[in-house]
């Protein structure tokens, strides 16, 4: 059961965790050219993300604006929200979209204690499921807390009440960021791989607020994407075979995130795969996983050599030894 009302991005504001680059700063654009007011939410921004924000504000209006935001901080995360509600008086779409691959400071393969690692044994905690899977949930109950009870106005709001409650007759969206990895094992980034597996188990298993109240949650599960996550890191690189692994665009995954808010057809709990120049939705039962052809962008054909890294961090007692 879908909303009873349509929903458009025009005239709406959205908040964007990681908007600074990549997959996040293609659907900040695409939002702010379909009239939609953004607050790009990240640590820094990449000169092109400055750009973009530079682009799209002027005297009399200011569609896109930033705020500096470590999504592992929950304090951060209120302000971010304080910060769009004050600027923009009411927030209508959310996307929690920061998210790392597998990066050696927080990686399976190079443990708490060990040189690479900045996930100290004393913290407790990974920053990859901070960053990936805490996060987006975390941002997720602040959005409905807001929408099911609102805030009254603050002062130098542009509000003089408090804005509607959500309701199938005044809808809102949560969109996240899964993987292809969400439903295939990956050796070499088991961190990354879990907190996409619970990413898309979290979307599914709140369906139900659709109908209920009118919030969508869903989920893009996007393949090998061409963004400085990869590009920039010659350690995932090498898992690319440049003749033949097709890339998928940031902008193709940008297109389907706004499928999945806009679409009657894609209803809570979606998740929907991403590859290079096609999609399709994942099913809850017995899907049969993505395409292993490496030009429809979803696998990369070259990971023996990812694989082969982890066999010789696993055979280093540096790595591996007595300090755990």
């Amino acid at each position: 059961m879908a909303s009873t009302k349509s929903f458009s991005v025009s005239g709406k504001t959205a908040i964007v965790t990681g908007a600074g680059s990549g997959i996040n700063l293609a659907f900040a654009e695409l939002l702010l050219s379909r009239n939609c007011n953004v607050v790009f939410a990240d640590l820094e921004l990449r000169s092109e993300a400055k750009g973009v924000i530079s682009k799209y504000q002027s005297e009399d209006k200011s569609q896109a604006s930033f705020i500096k935001t470590d999504v592992t901080s929950w304090t951060d995360l209120a302000n971010m929200f304080s910060f769009a509600l004050e600027k923009y008086g009411d927030i209508d779409i959310v996307c929690p979209g920061a998210g790392v691959y597998e990066p050696h400071w927080s990686n399976f393969w190079h443990p708490p204690g060990s040189s690479e690692s900045r996930d100290a044994v004393g913290k407790g905690h990974y920053a990859t499921l901070d960053i990936n899977l805490t996060h987006p949930i975390r941002v997720t109950q602040m959005a409905i807390s807001h929408w099911l009870y609102p805030r009254p106005p603050t002062e130098g709001s542009k509000l003089t009440a408090a804005p509607p409650k959500a309701s199938p007759s005044n809808p809102k969206r949560v969109i996240h960021i899964s993987s292809v990895a969400a439903q295939i094992p990956v050796w070499r980034a088991p961190l990354y791989a879990a907190s996409k597996f619970g990413l898309s188990g979290f979307v599914r298993s709140v369906a139900r607020l659709e109908p209920l109240f009118g919030v969508r949650v869903n989920a893009v599960a996007p393949g090998v994407v061409q963004t400085p996550l990869w590009t920039e890191h010659p350690e995932k690189l090498i898992n690319i075979d440049l003749s033949k692994d097709a890339w998928v665009t940031p902008q193709e995954v940008a297109q389907a995130m706004l499928r999945c808010i806009e679409d009657d057809e894609y209803i809570g709990g979606t998740v929907l795969e991403v590859g290079a120049g096609n999609t399709r939705k994942v099913n809850t039962y017995n899907d049969p996983g993505p395409d292993r052809d490496p030009r429809k962008g979803l696998i990369t054909s070259n990971n023996e050599f990812g694989d082969g890294d982890v066999l010789d961090w696993l055979q280093d007692e540096s790595i591996w030894g007595s300090h755990l």
